[in-house]
């Protein structure tokens, strides 16, 4: 008995064509390149090849490595594109191979305790990093309603903080400060003794010098065993300065995704913006302000509004240090991180000089939803402390001279009373780490042994 063949195969047999569609479409047969055409300054210009803003781009000198760049504008039909490090033997009519995708950094659990460059490069000399996936460098905010409402506390474990700037998780605050006056040092004892999970700092443009010395004693063996490091020092190419704020975003952003409550600290967000000013000049932005770039204040917001917490995710609370140029807190970046940010510290440089550390300018500070975390007994017990500094300051000069006479203003009497007690309770040793319930507990002794003194 024969058997028709054709009776083995099913009669509607189909193949799965998608498999094989997502391959092809990552073939490419011909591969198009472009070519330098000049180079000016911080910038190639080049002839082709098809790329987009943000695209990674290959430059390929006659007689050394491939140089990485990242394309940021297009003129008169030309591309231009950043490097993203140094373009020696490079020259006209160098190659310019498109590398088909946007920015992107490697992330995973392996980033913990290790310190990565601007790129996501590991540069601490203890091997490659173990990473899990790609997440793109340049993401969006976060959408408004998908935003969570900043309910819960964080704990920074410094007692100015605790006490009368109380932070929640998701919160985006600002230290600015001018140089000298310990902005350092206080994110050294934040990133020791904070309650988040994780902390991730970027070090964007720091002298060479600093960030060892930062790693080393600012934050320590245990600060940096729950912490990404990412570091832009000042000698690096703009770019590089400018993306490694980026990127420490994204890695808190994946953190984030797994539903870890992240720190995110960026030091400083002036030299992000001074970072781009060099870009946005270099591809013919007109100066503004101070010879900030528009790109610079449309860069800001889409920077911080990343930071954030998001509903059945995680959180992450940005800590954005400004550096105010001659001790103006009103001068550009700081007007325009001001009026992103959910509260600022201001440092003070009166305070440094009188060895009062952290040198927390408390009359000029604020923490936004500070009214939202806490307690009405703990705004209360934080009021009372800012009225007695209040106070003393607007008699302070008669103080000092001794022009003031006891009794002629009650409210003063009782801040010269209250005042040394105050400024104890305020400085803390860079050692030390009191957590929100003892200071709590401290606040609510401290005027109930007031009280007792009136017995």
């Amino acid at each position: 008995m024969q058997t028709d063949i054709h009776q083995s195969a099913p009669r509607n047999s189909s193949i799965d064509l998608s498999r094989y569609q997502r391959i092809l479409k990552k073939i490419q047969p011909i591969k198009v390149y472009g070519r330098v055409s000049e180079i000016v300054g911080l910038v190639v210009e080049g002839q082709g090849p098809a790329a987009s803003i943000g695209e990674m781009c290959s430059l390929l000198p006659h007689d050394s490595k491939p140089v990485f760049a990242e394309v940021v504008g297009f003129k008169k039909g030309k591309v231009i594109l950043m490097p993203l490090e140094e373009v020696q033997g490079l020259g006209p009519g160098c190659p310019i191979k498109s590398l088909g995708k946007k920015a992107a950094v490697k992330v995973g659990a392996g980033l913990l305790g290790r310190v990565i460059d601007g790129v996501g490069n590991p540069i601490d000399n203890r091997g490659p990093i173990d990473t899990e996936e790609e997440y793109p460098l340049y993401a969006e905010p976060i959408n408004p309603l998908a935003r969570g409402r900043i309910s819960d506390p964080i704990d920074f474990g410094v007692k100015v903080l605790n006490g009368l700037f109380s932070c929640g998780k998701g919160q985006r605050m600002g230290i600015f400060a001018g140089s000298g006056v310990g902005k350092s040092v206080l994110m050294g004892m934040i990133a020791r003794n904070t309650s988040a999970d994780i902390n991730v700092i970027g070090l964007i443009g720091e002298r060479g010098r600093e960030v060892r010395e930062f790693l080393e004693k600012n934050l320590g063996k245990e600060g940096l065993a729950r912490s990404v490091v990412v570091v832009a020092a000042s000698d690096m190419h703009p770019l590089i300065r400018m993306r490694a704020a980026h990127v420490a975003t994204t890695v808190s952003e994946y953190f984030r995704d797994q539903g870890r409550d992240v720190l995110l600290m960026v030091d400083s967000l002036t030299r992000f913006a001074m970072a781009q000013r060099e870009i946005g000049l270099s591809v013919g932005e007109p100066p503004t302000t101070k010879g900030y770039t528009p790109s610079v204040f449309s860069l800001l917001p889409k920077l911080l509004e990343r930071a954030g917490k998001v509903e059945g995710r995680g959180s992450i609370t940005g800590l954005y240090t400004i550096l105010v140029e001659g001790d103006d807190f009103n001068e550009p970046i700081s007007d325009a991180a001001r009026s992103i940010l959910d509260g600022h510290l201001y440092l003070s440089r009166e305070l440094a000089a009188k060895n009062h550390y952290p040198a927390v300018d408390v009359l000029n500070s604020i923490s936004r939803v500070m009214i939202d975390i806490v307690s009405e007994k703990h705004r209360n017990m934080a009021n009372r402390i800012l009225s007695i500094i209040a106070a003393h300051k607007k008699a302070e000069e008669l103080i000092n001279i001794g022009a003031y006479v006891h009794g002629s203003n009650a409210e003063i009497d009782y801040a010269i009373r209250m005042i040394d007690k105050v400024n104890d309770f305020l400085r803390q040793d860079i050692h030390e780490r009191f957590d929100a319930e003892q200071t709590a507990g401290m606040m609510a002794a401290f005027f109930s042994e007031e009280m007792m003194d009136h017995v």
